[in-house]
């Protein structure tokens, strides 16, 4: 790590990831500079943590958007929840801040439009889900190409600002899930309660990303990440269940060798090499003790337990802003079933309906993305 402190914009500050990141910047006060924080809600603990880090707080619907406008940083951690961390993702880009992204949606709903502008603008992003994480550990060496499609041999560790994806000779990726409350259980889904989908058995998360990650759609979201941040076709994508949550996700070449990033479970760890990207600093926390691990198991995700995972594919495959209505009717109705106003299994039937009734929206511009969710909103409404 250089002298110079990195200065830091942390988005959904008061959310799991940003408090974890905010636990990272206490261990190592010398590394880093926060420069704003921005929380939706929890406005006495956003500004508790802008006079500790002696920072600026925003609050509120357009906190994101105006910490990202008014400021300038290094790095912008996009913590926010669901579809929110789109515009204050694409205002940071347009400054030159690289992207520390934690919120999924983000390219779940404008993947190719935001990675055109962060390849115009030579804005790198730095992967903090766990998964995405793994991947970009395992990608040590490669070719990287340029915005201009000039290519550059060597590390991945120092490669130029206008380096801009990695062309790699990957097979395959291949993301680790946990299978969440219901990996066996109970055979009908359709009663499950509130409560019981809130029960995750590993992470402790905010209640969208919860419901999301029991129905394995969080998944399927990463899935659609991880196409745009290592430019690869989703068929090249796989998703195995791996309940002990070590093996965070794996690498396959084309060669034939795979290559694994394991840690215990603890979302600093991610959130960390993040931020200290290209260096690594110590931390106190556990690392891991193969012996008493014992096994390691996988198995592959039960298609009729898991249907979403299918509709991120179709979703996929329909191309344009198709992931950004299967984003919104998502959010629709996990929000529907958290208020007890439809069951569990009602959250992937309306997705699939939203899908299949679509109409057809480019994806080149923010009001593209915009008209899709406005129609899928519309159409859950009535």
């Amino acid at each position: 790590m250089t002298a110079d402190r990195k200065r830091l914009i942390i988005l959904g500050a008061t959310g799991s990831i940003g408090m974890n990141a905010i636990d990272v910047v206490r261990s190592h006060p010398d590394a880093f500079e926060i420069v704003a924080l921005a929380a939706l809600r929890s406005k006495e603990k956003c500004e508790a943590l802008a006079t500790e880090f002696g920072c600026r707080a925003y609050v509120g619907e357009d906190a994101a958007v105006r910490a990202v406008e008014e400021n300038d940083a290094d790095i912008c951690l996009v913590a926010t929840v669901g579809m929110s961390g789109l515009r204050p993702t694409l205002a940071a880009i347009a400054k030159g801040m690289d992207i520390a992204l934690a919120t999924k949606e983000v390219m779940v709903m404008a993947g190719e439009l935001v990675t055109k502008r962060a390849a115009e603008k030579g804005v790198r992003f730095l992967p903090v889900d766990s998964e995405h994480s793994a991947i970009f550990q395992c990608l040590a060496t490669g070719c990287w190409v340029s915005a201009a499609g000039e290519t550059h041999r060597g590390t991945m560790l120092t490669p130029p600002r206008t380096v801009v994806r990695l062309a790699h000779g990957v097979s395959k990726l291949i993301l680790t899930a946990s299978g969440g409350p219901f990996l066996d259980g109970p055979a009908d889904l359709s009663k499950v309660t509130v409560a019981e989908a809130l029960d995750h058995p590993r992470w402790k998360m905010g209640p969208k990303v919860t419901i999301d990650s029991s129905t394995m759609m969080n998944k399927g979201f990463e899935v659609i990440e991880a196409k745009w941040l290592f430019d690869v076709g989703y068929d090249q994508i796989d998703v195995v269940v791996h309940p002990e949550s070590i093996v965070h996700s794996l690498v396959t070449f084309v060669d034939g060798a795979t290559l694994a990033q394991l840690s215990p479970p603890d979302m600093r760890v991610a959130i960390q090499y993040a931020l200290t990207w290209p260096d690594r600093l110590p931390s106190k926390r556990e690392t891991l003790d193969l012996a008493k691990l014992a096994t390691l198991t996988f198995r592959a995700p039960d298609p009729v337990r898991f249907p979403c995972l299918r509709l991120v594919k179709d979703a996929l495959a329909r191309g344009g802003c198709a992931t950004a209505v299967l984003a919104a009717a998502d959010e629709w109705a996990v929000d529907a079933f958290l208020k007890g106003r439809i069951a569990y299994t009602d959250i992937a039937r309306l997705v699939e309906e939203s899908l299949e009734k679509a109409p057809r929206f480019a994806c080149d511009s923010l009001a593209a993305v915009d008209e899709a969710v406005r129609w899928t909103q519309s159409f859950l409404r009535t």
